[in-house]
């Protein structure tokens, strides 16, 4: 897997990559969540999901590979007054702590297929019964859109992806089709997508 290098340069601008708001899938999510709740956000970048979560009042732990974007994460938590617990690793290769969540946050992780198999391995071992997955990534049909997403055909995702790694979950709903994005520069525009979310029975 590549260094965090190339990331770290962009957070390094001032301005915030994929925007302060949350992507708008979670934010619709939010009749599912409650005060409490022990959420992770993988690949949270620069804080912006985690950091909403955290407001909602949830217990949340932002982790990305990238220091820069998880300094800029605690800014953005500081900035709102609220508690985050931001993690530098490598979502492929982290200890996930067995049940320790009851929300994973899955937002345009896009990985290799072997770490996005660890990562998906450690995700469902993190989730405690009852647990929910989230999840909301770009698909093969993104290709040539210029709303943002991987070059690489072997990062993107698909329904039958999700179904592949997380097949011991109960699908709560899963679609691809077309969303409008609004997150940021880097995510602008109409946009091909996966979206997911899953409970681990309990």
């Amino acid at each position: 897997m590549s260094t965090s290098l190339a990331w770290d340069e962009r957070y390094s601008s001032g301005e915030f990559q994929f925007g302060e708001a949350p992507n708008r899938y979670l934010e619709e999510l939010r009749p599912w969540l409650a005060p409490g709740m022990r959420a992770l956000a993988l690949g949270d970048g620069e804080g912006r999901n985690g950091a909403w979560l955290a407001g909602q009042g949830l217990v949340v732990t932002s982790l990305d590979w990238s220091p820069v974007g998880m300094a800029k994460a605690a800014q953005l938590a500081a900035r709102r007054g609220v508690a985050l617990r931001t993690v530098v690793s490598d979502a492929a290769a982290w200890d996930y702590p067995d049940a320790g969540f009851d929300l994973v946050a899955w937002i345009y992780l896009h990985l290799p297929p072997a770490d996005r198999e660890a990562a998906a391995r450690g995700a469902l071992r993190a989730l405690a019964p009852g647990g929910l997955l989230a999840l909301e990534c770009f698909t093969p049909a993104q290709g040539g859109r210029r709303s943002g997403g991987p070059k690489m055909p072997e990062l993107l995702w698909s329904r039958a992806i999700v179904e592949e790694l997380f097949g011991s979950l109960e699908v709560l709903e899963l679609l691809e089709g077309t969303v409008h994005l609004d997150e940021g520069p880097r995510h602008q525009g109409p946009a091909e997508v996966v979206r997911a979310l899953l409970r681990k029975p309990g």
